[in-house]
């Protein structure tokens, strides 16, 4: 669907402004034209040569600089074309990408400020505009950003959030370039994809059974310290949870995922908070719970927690055998918050007598709906991608599900929660995406 589009990607100051180069191979093996932008603070990290020899255009980095000859997508009419060089690239443009956005050229996009070419284009073009932020980990979090983040979405910019993981400078946490995958599929969604794994991009009111309603997922195990070094935790892998985040925004809906140490990335188009402990996730979503149409239990909370973790890493000793005292976590389910009209989809991991053990669960911690499953059944194990369930509704009604990849088995979830609400929220009441 790139094929004879026109991508300006513009690229600014951060460590991440190598994978540049990446970006601009993905979209020329696409057959998009590429032209690319630069700050004066990228050409730090990355030279203007290396792009524009990927790109096959001269790369643009002076808003007083000579015009450049420059191949564009498709033709435009003759009225269209500008002798003034920063107006015929906004106006030429498909779509502009910023990969990395930097947090300084988000507070001058945020606010108007046109002094580059990069931040005049933004100004001057109509096209849709993605930013890819990449930054420190405490500066993503600074409410400013934030704030600028937020009135950028209000204008209908689109985002793909930055991933958590080790950053370049040496702090751990949310603020690593989003992979080229989130990037592609946020592309090609502000360009009017409609593929399965895509929600619709910020600044479109979002359709579907769920379109308007706000969904919270809990996803993966949670992680009880022992000392600095070990650890109580399950096999949990967060798939499970990961495919009811993508199958709720599919349906339409706002998704927030509240998730343990998992070896996954988050879905694009959907809110990721990354927890460790029970008591961290139980926080995480009392918050995101507040304003929730609906809550998924996914997550494989770890029940008990050591009274007390040691300062230093325990000695194995000689010969002596260690007792650990241990206390009970909260139970998140039976303490959710449950606001008027919210439904609550429980998970039960059941070994032997599963449909008594299920139906004793879904009464005692009031569930809409519960879906069972035995990972000690053939295709059902822990970190498997498929699934053998069964949906208990409250009266305690079974549907056995056959084995099903884990996305249709959520895909069967959401359909099912869906079907309690009756259909999206009234006009007037849809969600525009929040934070990827």
């Amino acid at each position: 669907m790139l094929a004879g589009k026109t991508i300006v990607l513009g690229v600014t100051g951060g460590i991440a402004a190598y994978k540049a180069a990446e970006i601009v191979r993905w979209l020329r093996k696409e057959d998009a034209a590429v032209v690319v932008v630069m700050t004066e603070a990228a050409k730090k990290f990355i030279t203007p040569l290396t792009l524009a020899t990927l790109s096959g255009n001269p790369v643009l980095d002076d808003l007083w600089g000579p015009e450049q000859s420059l191949t564009f997508g498709r033709a435009r009419p003759a009225d269209r074309v500008s002798p003034i060089e920063h107006i015929e690239v906004a106006d030429a443009a498909d779509l502009v990408l910023v990969a990395p956005a930097t947090a300084g050229l988000l507070a001058r996009a945020a606010h108007g400020h046109g002094d580059d070419l990069l931040s005049t284009i933004l100004l001057a073009t109509r096209a849709p505009v993605v930013f890819a932020p990449a930054m420190n980990v405490q500066m993503w979090a600074n409410p400013i950003v934030q704030e600028n983040v937020a009135r950028l979405r209000a204008h209908g910019r689109s985002f793909v959030e930055p991933e958590s993981g080790e950053l370049a400078c040496g702090w751990e946490g949310r603020g690593r370039l989003a992979s080229l995958e989130a990037i592609a599929a946020e592309v090609k969604a502000a360009l009017g994809a409609k593929p399965a794994a895509v929600s619709a991009p910020a600044g479109r009111v979002l359709a579907g059974p769920l379109a308007g309603r706000h969904v919270v997922v809990t996803a993966g195990p949670t992680v009880e310290p022992l000392d600095p070094v070990r650890a109580l935790t399950n096999h949990s892998s967060g798939k499970m949870g990961f495919a009811l985040a993508v199958a709720a925004r599919d349906a339409g809906a706002r998704v927030t995922l509240v998730h343990g140490p998992v070896a996954l990335t988050p879905p694009p188009g959907v809110e990721a908070i990354a927890v460790t402990t029970a008591r961290s996730m139980g926080a995480a979503l009392k918050k995101a719970a507040r304003d929730a149409d609906a809550v998924l239990m996914a997550a494989a909370v770890a029940d008990w927690r050591p009274a007390s973790v040691a300062a230093h890493k325990l000695k194995k000793g000689d010969a002596r055998a260690l007792t650990l005292t241990l206390v009970p976590n909260p139970d998140l389910l039976a303490t959710l918050p449950r606001r008027p009209g919210m439904k609550v989809v429980g998970f039960a991991v059941e070994t032997e007598r599963e449909l008594e053990g299920a139906r004793r669960k879904l009464a005692a911690k009031n569930c809409d709906l519960l879906v069972l499953n035995n990972p000690t059944k053939p295709g059902s194990e822990f970190g498997g991608d498929t699934n053998e369930i069964t949906i208990l509704d409250r009266k305690g009604e079974a549907e056995r599900l056959p084995l099903l990849g884990k996305d249709q088995a959520a895909a069967r979830i959401v359909a099912r929660l869906a079907a309690l609400f009756g259909g999206a929220k009234a006009a007037g009441k849809g969600v525009k995406r929040g934070r990827a």
